[in-house]
Formats: structure tokens, sequence, C-alpha cells
């Protein structure tokens, strides 16, 4: 057990302020009691052991949790050039990301899932939504991420992306990697995106879907390009395209949802899917921008494999939200927390109450509950997070992982990054 003395606790839901010392349960079940409901206070409550933390102004609330990532995109920082210049989003994944995920493979899958747990966890995360490809190192690879988000204490809803841009072949492989994987483990089924899933693959994720009761995550109009290839050659949009298949229930997660019709829109809004938004990376892919307007109010947001750093990912959405998209206070702070009730509605475990992270922030101005969004748009930031809290046991303690040897992970990350960047130079 964890006793955090004299912190400042913030409830996520209410964002009421309350002066406590709290006692964290450990275990995916484990509960946050507080010293200010029980008058008596506690120092060794029932004569159980408890590592004592001093929260002293600090701030202590419920961690954070990525809505959409991609482990497999860890080692791309620094990375050299294509060697053909990308003039178009297609051009983009053809040249860059699926030369990238081609070359993957056993070493460089864990490498890149041990660095990506562990920049979760400094930067407040402990649950992480990954959307993965590897299409030469398919078997075993979601096991290969779980094993390493595990390793460091970070918890995971994994899913393989099925796509035919790869052959049939592959795509079979990555059905059976995606049933393999779900038989034992909570998890989702994962489409790349609509123009590289014909209807026969679409309709075997679609049953393998409704066989385990689990949800589609799939990016969805990122580009046009998405929407011309649906109509083109399905004769429909894409949301209109998934919907025949009867998979917007409440797990599915449709990645993006730039370049939507109204209609479009009218049946997300109408359905229980969820909109994961990923500000950074459509920046970066220069595809658009997003706009919840009509869409409903069950949106989350991701990272894109951009980067771990959730808090960094709201502001992002809501400074450029303020010319592209409806959004206030209250709304990017819903957008940020909504991952904990998508998380919570369909039961997946790992985002419980003991979940929290300790926030060295020392504000110049004060800070309260009707003030609190305005600190949250402009002032929280990663390198304030101090100590982190998953599923009651503590894996970052000073700004410092606990659970792993980070030193010894990012050596041998690099060495994966350099063996990476050389089978990108040969496959181009």
């Amino acid at each position: 057990m964890i006793l955090l003395k004299n912190a400042t606790f913030i409830d996520w839901q209410t964002l009421d302020f309350i002066q406590t010392d709290i006692l964290v349960e450990k275990g995916i079940n484990g509960k946050i009691l507080f010293s200010s409901e029980n008058p008596s206070g506690f120092q060794n409550p029932q004569g159980l052991k408890a590592e004592i933390i001093d929260c002293s102004g600090k701030i202590v609330t419920k961690s954070f949790a990525v809505g959409h990532h991609h482990v497999y995109s860890a080692l791309a920082r620094g990375m050299g050039a294509p060697k053909k210049n990308p003039e178009n989003f297609y051009e983009i994944l053809k040249y860059i990301w699926w030369t990238l995920d081609k070359s993957l493979d056993k070493d460089m899958i864990e490498a890149s899932a041990l660095a990506t747990a562990i920049a979760c966890a400094k930067a407040g995360s402990t649950f992480a939504i990954d959307h993965h490809a590897s299409p030469n190192f398919i078997e075993g690879s979601l096991k290969i991420i779980a094993k390493a988000f595990d390793r460091v204490g970070v918890s995971h809803l994994l899913c393989y992306e099925i796509t035919d841009r790869d052959g049939q072949e592959k795509t079979e492989q990555g059905l059976a990697e995606t049933e393999h994987y779900l038989k034992n483990n909570q998890a989702l089924v994962g489409l790349h995106a609509s123009f590289t899933v014909g209807n026969d693959s679409m309709k075997k994720a679609a049953d393998l879907m409704h066989k385990y009761n689990s949800g589609f995550h799939i990016h969805v109009a990122e580009d046009r390009y998405d929407q011309d290839h649906s109509l083109i050659n399905y004769g429909k949009r894409v949301i209109e395209r998934l919907n025949d298949y009867d998979v917007l229930n409440s797990k599915t997660i449709l990645g993006h949802c730039l370049h939507l019709s109204d209609n479009e829109k009218d049946i997300i809004k109408n359905s229980n899917a969820w909109v994961v938004q990923n500000t950074e990376s459509n920046l970066n892919n220069n595809v658009g921008f997003f706009n919840a307007e009509g869409s409903g109010e069950k949106l989350m947001l991701g990272t894109d494999g951009m980067h771990s750093d959730m808090l960094r990912s709201a502001q992002q959405a809501f400074f450029v939200g303020q010319a592209f998209d409806i959004v206030d206070y209250p709304g990017i702070y819903n957008r940020f927390r909504n991952v904990h009730h998508y998380l919570a509605e369909n039961n997946f475990s790992g985002d419980g109450d003991n979940n929290l992270v300790v926030l060295d922030y020392q504000s110049p101005t004060p800070i309260n509950k009707d003030n609190f969004l305005g600190h949250f748009v402009f002032g929280f930031d990663a390198s304030q997070v101090q100590h982190v809290i998953s599923v009651g046991k503590l894996i970052v303690k000073d700004k410092i992982i606990q659970t792993v040897d980070e030193q010894e992970i990012m050596q041998f990350a690099q060495e994966q990054a350099v063996r990476l960047w050389e089978r990108m130079n040969n496959q181009q």
C-alpha cells in the first residue's frame, strides 16, 4: 500500500479540491481511501505497512490515458528522410510509415513498446490504447507489446492492424493474430483504414469482432483519399460502409474523422462508437483540421504515435481548435478525460481509482475549483509529473521509473533504432 500524506486531491470528475491523506490499495480492483473522510485519520491502517510519500504542495489526481497510440513509431525519431519526398498523404504512408512497419522485427517491437510505456508513465499516463502494425512480424507481436507494457506497469488495450495492403496471406495472419490475442486478453479488432481493407476482409474482421464481443479500432477519413476511395469502390462513404457491417458499438474507436459528411456525423452521433482526435499528427501530415460539430459527445484524445504526452495533446487540440473547432475549456478537459469513460463503459480493466499522478505544480497564481481549467490549459505540462501510481503500484518516483532500468532500455532502443533505419534504407 501507498500513503500519500498532505495531498491536495483534485477529483477528476467534479474538480473538487480536498486536503487529505490518501491510502492507495494495490491490485486491479484496488481503491483509494481518504483521511478527510475518517476523522481519526490513519497512520498505519489495519496494521499494514505502507510506503509514505509526502505530497505537501503537490497536486494529486487521477492519472491520464492515451486514446490512440502507435508503439511501432517509437524508433522513428531522428530517422533519415525517405528516398522520395512524399507529395500527398498516401505517399507519406507508402514511403515512410509502411516502409518503417515492414522493417520491424521482434527486438525492434520490444524496444518500441518498452520505450513507449516508459514515455507514457513519465508523462503521467497509466493506460494506453494502441494500434499496432508489423507486416513482416505479425504472429506474437501483440504479446510482445503486452509483456513490455506490463514490465513497466502501464495498462493497455491492444489491437493488430488488419489490412489487405500486403496481400491476402498477411491479411489472414493479421486476423489470426487478432483472434489468438482476443481469446485471452482484453483487446480490439484493429484495421488500418477503409481504403486498404476490401469487403471480404472487412466482413471477416466484423465477424471476429462480433464473435468476441469486441470493437473496431480503425483510422477513418484521416485524408480525403479515404473517402474518395470508398465512394469509387463501394459507392458509399467510409462511415456508411462501416455501418453496413454493424460495427459502430460502444467499444469501437474511430481515429481522426476529419473529412466526414453530415450524414456520417449523424450516424456516429446516433451510434455508440467513439471518435479519437489526433491534432498534432493531422498537422504533421497536412491532412486538415478536426471539427467536432455534429459528431456527438463521445470524443477522446490520442497522440497517434507522435509522442506519449496527453497534456500536450490536449493543449494543442485546444489551441488549434480556436480557429477550426468548437472547443472551450470544459470541452477540451472532457475530451482529455473521456478515455476513462470509454474504458469504464466497456468494463476494460486497468484504469481504476488507484491510478494516480502527483504533479509538482508551482503556480504564481492561486489554483482552485473555479479556475482549474485555466491552469489545465495554460499551466500543466509533463515536466511537473513527480510520481505515478498504476493499479496501486508506484511506477514513477521523483521522476524516475521504478519498474525497469530506463538507461538499459534506452540503450537497447537506440541499438534497435539503428538496425531499423538500416533496414528501411535497404527497403526503399
